[in-house]
């Protein structure tokens, strides 16, 4: 899949699941539902044991899957990452050398960014998206608005507390896709391996998405 078209696909779906969690077979288990829900697109965050094996295991096994790296902090994982199949790399901040090694690689990128320097910095360096993070700790949907009025071409990907009452106005303050963890993937339907419970917010937040996306050019949700 080209860099172009997983750029496309993420932002066709609108849904990047932020899969954050404290082993490899809980990783799989969220990542697999959320597939199965409809949501084809997984971000498998560094910070999980086995990540990357985690990133091998489900581009081997779902080809069609939008799988990336998460919390990638330096050029060594970033290789990694990549050999073992990842389509994107994001963090939780502007790592200028991860953004450079992606390009070099013809890889999607986003980094994270929070300040308007911050996402002038990441979006001159080449980022596909700009990952506005911690966005609930900072205004929510309202500071996502704010920032588009200076930078309407920059396309942003809301991160940092992205909840079922909150998915809409993030879509209404022009983000392009919402980056959701913990309220996609509830740590006790993870635990109990509830998929049924994964799939009734996926279906919500798709649901949501596409309300926000209907309003946002005025048609009907």
């Amino acid at each position: 899949m080209t860099r172009a078209e997983v750029r496309t696909r993420i932002e066709e779906v609108g849904i990047l699941p932020a899969i954050r969690v404290s082993s490899s077979a809980e990783a799989l288990f969220a990542a697999e539902a959320v597939y199965r829900s409809g949501i084809p697109t997984a971000e498998i965050t560094m910070t999980t044991p086995g990540a990357i094996d985690v990133i091998s295991r489900l581009t081997r096994d779902f080809p069609e899957m939008i799988v990336g790296a998460g919390t990638v902090l330096d050029v060594d994982t970033a290789s990694r990452c990549l050999d073992a199949g990842a389509l994107f790399l994001t963090s939780t901040g502007l790592v200028l050398e991860v953004v450079e090694f992606a390009l070099k690689n013809d890889v999607v990128v986003f980094p994270g960014a929070l300040t308007p320097t911050e996402v002038i910095a990441a979006w001159r360096a080449g980022s596909d998206f700009v990952k506005v993070f911690p966005c609930s700790a900072n205004g929510g949907h309202s500071y996502v608005r704010a920032l588009k009025v200076p930078f309407p071409q920059i396309p942003m990907i809301a991160s940092g507390g992205v909840n079922q009452l909150t998915a809409v106005d993030f879509i209404l303050a022009g983000s392009a896709a919402l980056g959701i963890g913990a309220e996609l993937m509830p740590p006790e339907a993870l635990r109990i391996r509830n998929e049924r419970q994964i799939r009734e917010l996926a279906r919500r937040f798709l649901g949501m998405v596409k309300e926000g996306r209907a309003l946002k050019t005025g048609g009907k949700p």
